[in-house]
């Protein structure tokens, strides 16, 4: 088969390798879909991988081809999403339920193996089952779809509430709709290309921002006299600060997006956070008890149920074979994009 291996940072090469032998409690699965997170570029062009030769890709879905003898409620054509974290199950975050906190954790195209190929093998307990109606690359997104809940309910975005999602990315864009499915009263987007805004808007967005002409706290204010829940999704240090300045009294920020770099709060943000009594969460991960969480299961469920809307966050599809010219483009800038599918079947 082909996969996609990384040896150092910009050099992904694609290659034929044997098909994965399964274990007792393993499946084999095909992979339909693949996607690329936003983590797999910095892993992919500047910071290499936990060992040369690592298979790329955790957001993906497939189709069982073949199934260990211990293997209970899973047979050989089921449609498939797969969790791509694996708990040790030992640890005091993994007995009490919080496996995103797992202290000795293992994780597909990150520390093993991963999807960017033509079949994976996987645990049975990283399976959700995807309904009929559930296209792959649907069942694909299911994992940033499902971090944009965890970070929801981290920060108890409820019914009600004016929510302001800043950056639009496959989560942020999840987390939209998310919001409108927990009844939010508002949901406002921020970003700074327009294409993602109108998108935005599709999706069910009620007031775009493009913080780029002009200041989104200031405009939230004035729009909403402040946001009750706040999302970041971008990491960028601007927008957190913006982040904490847009929240209206006793607000609730959720931190979610990936930073590598320092983040000083201004004045008039940080007087917020005291007068306002703002509370400020961080969200990792998507998973929770049972294993691999509520996260998953309700994301999978209102897919079924049409109520989110995957596809039109899918910019660009390629086959395996482009993947090293694909991640030059994005370190050349050469892609506009939102989701990026491989389609290795």
């Amino acid at each position: 088969m082909k996969a996609v291996k990384l040896y150092e940072p910009g050099n992904l090469q694609v290659e034929e390798i044997d098909v994965p032998e399964i274990g007792a409690r393993e499946v084999l699965v095909e992979v339909k879909a693949v996607g690329v997170c936003g983590s797999d570029i910095p892993r992919a062009l500047y910071k290499g991988a936990y060992y040369k030769g690592l298979t790329l890709g955790h957001e993906f879905a497939g189709q069982i081809a073949k199934c260990g003898p211990e293997v209970t409620g899973w047979q050989v054509g089921d449609r498939v999403s797969v969790a791509p974290l694996i708990p040790c199950n030992e640890c005091k975050y993994c007995k009490q339920g919080d496996y995103s906190l797992c202290e000795d954790y293992n994780y597909y195209g990150s520390r093993t193996d991963g999807a960017m190929a033509h079949y994976i093998k996987v645990t049975q307990e990283n399976l959700i089952r995807l309904g009929d109606s559930v296209s792959y690359e649907s069942g694909a997104m299911i994992d940033p779809a499902a971090n944009a809940i965890h970070g929801l309910w981290r920060g108890n975005c409820k019914a009600g509430d004016t929510v302001a999602v800043f950056g639009l990315g496959a989560i942020g864009l999840f987390a939209i709709q998310f919001a409108k499915v927990l009844g939010a009263k508002q949901v406002i987007a921020v970003d700074i290309h327009d294409e993602k805004l109108e998108l935005a808007k599709e999706l069910g967005a009620d007031i775009v921002i493009n913080s780029l002409k002009g200041d989104p706290a200031s405009e939230i204010a004035a729009q909403t006299g402040g946001a009750d829940f706040i999302l970041d999704t971008s990491g960028s240090p601007i927008a957190q600060n913006q982040a904490v300045s847009a929240a209206a009294k006793q607000g609730r920020i959720v931190f979610l997006g990936i930073s590598n770099s320092e983040l000083t709060l201004s004045k008039e943000a940080m007087n917020n956070v005291l007068r306002y009594e703002l509370a400020l969460f961080g969200s990792w991960n998507s998973f929770s008890n049972p294993f691999p969480g509520r996260e998953w299961s309700f994301t999978a469920e209102l897919m079924a149920e049409g109520k989110l809307k995957a596809e039109p966050l899918i910019s660009h599809r390629y086959q395996l074979d482009q993947a090293p010219e694909v991640f030059q483009k994005i370190k050349n800038k050469e892609l506009v994009f939102n989701k990026i599918m491989f389609l290795p079947n």
